[in-house]
């Protein structure tokens, strides 16, 4: 077992604005990053200064109303927050523990689609160290979920790690496999520039579904037909669209309420296995402890996208029986 180290709870520095739009709404929406008290998390407070009316809702998986398009939290008659594991990921990624983000839409806000813009935002004010003990979750024993050919496993693991392989029919992304421990400098370096992705034809449904209004080459990777990117700038990484599913990994766990000590591994995955690993997590209490206090780091090998998809499906493909 890893020697284990002491870590303080953080928060922002000061107050930072981001601005941008929904990539669903199209809207305009201003966020405001607060500096938050030690043990409050993540809270999304929900403005309307139209209505001047406001409410909090708890970044927690408790909070969770929908995951089909993106990861939404709410309140069924009072309103929601959409699209927030970029967001997210920016703080977990980061090691951010406590925030009020003050939100006057019903989306976060974009940006270039990855969680860059964030990381920018949290380096612009910086980080505040509180005087309380961080608490992670940790995971006691292999918790699996299933869902059609989509598989999640959380095992014990004295760090952070992600384990994520992607398998698409297109031959512009096939498959793609990302594993490494989670450290803020992994995040920033390997994961936080991956962009959202979709293909042509699909965006043009959601289009005339009335969503992914805000959706553009600006802040989305786009595969037409052809099986070609279409975004002139090409991709940030070789093997970006797997790095974009570790970001919304990292984001969507997040929502566990602190930091998981466990090897994260997914196939094929996406927000919806992701929340559901958290019902999973915490559907039995013998699946998981609070502690205070974080394992010296491993130093993880990390696979590049150049893996053999029969291997992996061995290792974590579904089952047949």
């Amino acid at each position: 077992m890893a020697k284990l180290l002491n870590a303080k709870q953080t928060t922002l520095k000061e107050r930072v604005v981001v601005s941008g739009v929904g990539v669903h709404s199209g809207k305009p929406v201003e966020m405001i990053l607060h500096p938050a008290d030690a043990n409050s998390g993540i809270t999304f407070l929900r403005v309307d200064r139209e209505k001047k009316t406001e409410f909090e809702i708890k970044g927690d998986y408790s909070s969770v109303i929908d995951t089909r398009l993106c990861t939404i939290v709410g309140h069924p008659e009072k309103g929601m927050v959409a699209t927030i594991e970029h967001l997210m990921a920016a703080f977990r990624g980061y090691g951010v523990d406590n925030v009020m983000v003050e939100i006057d839409g019903d989306e976060v806000p974009v940006m270039d689609g990855s969680a860059r813009a964030y990381i920018d935002a949290i380096d612009q004010v910086g980080l505040k160290e509180l005087p309380f003990s961080r608490r992670y979750i940790r995971v006691l024993k292999p918790v699996r979920v299933q869902n059609g050919d989509s598989v999640g496993e959380l095992l014990p693991y004295e760090g952070q790690r992600f384990d994520v392989t992607i398998d698409f029919e297109s031959d512009a992304i096939g498959v793609q496999h990302f594993d490494d421990e989670m450290t803020p400098d992994v995040f920033k370096r390997d994961i936080s520039l991956a962009r959202t992705f979709g293909f042509m034809s699909d965006v043009e449904r959601l289009w005339a579904a009335g969503y992914a209004l805000g959706s553009s080459l600006e802040n989305s990777v786009v595969i037409n037909d052809e099986q070609k990117i279409v975004n002139p700038d090409g991709l940030r990484y070789k093997d970006e669209f797997v790095r974009h599913k570790t970001l919304d990994a990292v984001g969507d766990l997040s929502l566990a309420g602190a930091p998981l000590l466990a090897h994260y591994r997914s196939f094929k995955g996406g927000h919806k296995l992701n929340f559901n690993m958290l019902e999973a997590l915490f559907a039995d209490d013998s699946n998981w402890e609070w502690v205070e206090a974080v394992p010296a780091l491993r130093n993880a090998a990390r696979v590049g996208s150049a893996v053999d998809a029969a291997s992996v499906r061995i290792a974590l493909g579904p089952e047949t029986n």
